[in-house]
């Protein structure tokens, strides 16, 4: 028997999650709501003098006017560019000067305000959190300036082909919703929204009755709780009731759309609209796409790239959304190959739920699943993202946990019975992006 090799990769990959599986063991956080609706999550994490903070507020891209795409986004990029008492030049310049960050950015629920200090600033960067986010002016010279800048990773994106499949595949999955557009808005909503509707949506939408903080790192609960209260404590609720968006329904009309560009490979995405992640076939579906298209022993991968050729990429995705939720299988391809590789797409989306899988890739999946899932929390930022999720979906701080009794518990029926449920290729809309000539794709065309 030959002497086992060390690989120092593997080694730290197992250091790394020993470290977080014991963490995991204690309360992931404490947790407190204040008189005002905000929901305060603390995770002490003394090890490295480090405090990561995310404020979250339901103000996302879900909450954009029919008319006004764009205008969450545009609101959370405006936060950092300027307040009362701060040019947004000397925002930037106090939190570069002591190495730490602060930044807005908006997804399509919510809008994420991230702070990054070294214990030892912590007070300077709460001030300057506090300020962008109770006191923002939304300059006229900041937003004319952020719109041109937006405007321009629009401009980019049009010349990815990912990006022009992905922003046409929503509106078909969520039609009429506002899912359906992205969360960037497009050039030509951006360059109608008005200063005085920046400042509406905020004080709309921004409430701490929406609100989540979570704090991770070298900080102990009354100490944040104070230092919190002293900036946060008079952030008023509004006498309104908080209005959320109506919830995504889970079925679309079925469509095809085809977009002509000049290349030498394809870009494809078949898709629909799935359930979300307080459903009970939640778990039951990540481990039927990871059989899918999860990774490299996936069907799809095994069968289009590594038996035939046929692709340069291919997965399948199930992604939750507070008000509904998507699964999408995309893939790209030579041209000549587009057809073909529908068919097998179809093929195996269909065995899915004619065959039980087996138990090799049942137990593959499951073991990929449940131990990637320690690495989610190898790092500040992301257990407070992680923190932010479970308040938001209400999934209670026994997750990681829970997250692992219910992917170990699903059976190969199981799989079989959600991939007839929700994975009917005949369901799907698609979308293609490529050189319709040279791929013979037509969507008049019956395709295999």
């Amino acid at each position: 028997m030959s002497p086992m090799k060390f690989r120092p990769g593997l080694m730290v990959l197992l250091l790394v999650v020993l470290f977080v599986s014991q963490a995991v063991a204690a309360p992931l956080a404490q947790r407190e709501v204040w008189p005002n609706g905000l929901r305060l999550l603390v995770a002490e994490r003394p090890s490295i003098p480090i405090v990561t903070l995310l404020v979250y507020v339901r103000a996302g891209a879900a909450f954009d006017p029919a008319d006004r795409p764009g205008l969450a986004n545009l609101t959370a990029e405006l936060l950092t560019r300027g307040t009362q008492k701060r040019t947004g030049s000397e925002i930037d310049e106090a939190i570069e000067f002591v190495g730490g960050s602060l930044e807005a950015d908006a997804s399509r629920d919510g809008v994420t305000v991230s702070l990054s200090v070294l214990k030892r600033d912590l007070g300077l960067g709460l001030d300057l959190l506090a300020d962008v986010l109770l006191n923002p002016t939304f300059p006229s010279d900041e937003l004319q300036r952020k719109v041109r800048e937006l405007q321009g990773v629009i401009r980019r994106q049009e010349q990815d082909p990912e990006s022009v499949a992905g922003r046409a595949m929503a509106p078909l999955l969520f039609p009429g919703h506002p899912y359906g557009h992205p969360v960037i808005g497009s050039a030509d909503s951006l360059k109608t929204i008005r200063r005085d509707e920046v400042e509406a949506f905020y004080r709309g939408h921004y409430r701490p009755d929406g609100s989540v903080i979570a704090v991770v790192g070298d900080v102990k609960l009354d100490e944040i709780r104070q230092e919190l209260r002293r900036r946060l404590g008079g952030w008023a609720k509004p006498s309104g009731p908080l209005t959320l968006p109506r919830e995504a329904p889970l079925n679309s009309p079925i469509k095809t759309d085809s977009i002509q560009r000049d290349l030498t490979q394809t870009t494809m995405i078949l898709g629909r609209p799935a359930i979300r992640r307080n459903h009970p076939d939640y778990y039951v579906l990540q481990v039927t796409s990871y059989i899918l298209g999860g990774g490299s022993a996936s069907r799809l991968y095994r069968h289009l790239r590594e038996q035939k050729g046929l692709v340069y990429f291919v997965g399948s995705y199930l992604t939750p959304g507070k008000y509904g939720g998507s699964f999408v299988v995309n893939l790209q391809t030579r041209n000549e190959g587009v057809q073909e590789s529908l068919s097998v797409i179809r093929q195996e989306l269909t065995r899915l739920s004619r065959e039980p899988v087996s138990g090799e890739e049942l137990a593959l999946a499951k073991a990929y699943l449940t131990g990637s899932f320690p690495l989610r929390m190898d790092t500040n930022r992301k257990v407070t993202g992680l923190l932010l999720t479970i308040e938001e979906e209400q999934l209670g701080l026994d997750y990681p946990e829970t997250f692992k009794k219910r992917i170990e518990s699903v059976t190969a029926a199981d799989v079989q019975r959600a991939a007839r449920q929700y994975l009917d290729p005949a369901a799907m809309s698609l979308v293609v992006v490529g050189d319709l000539k040279k791929s013979g794709f037509s969507p008049e065309k019956p395709s295999p």
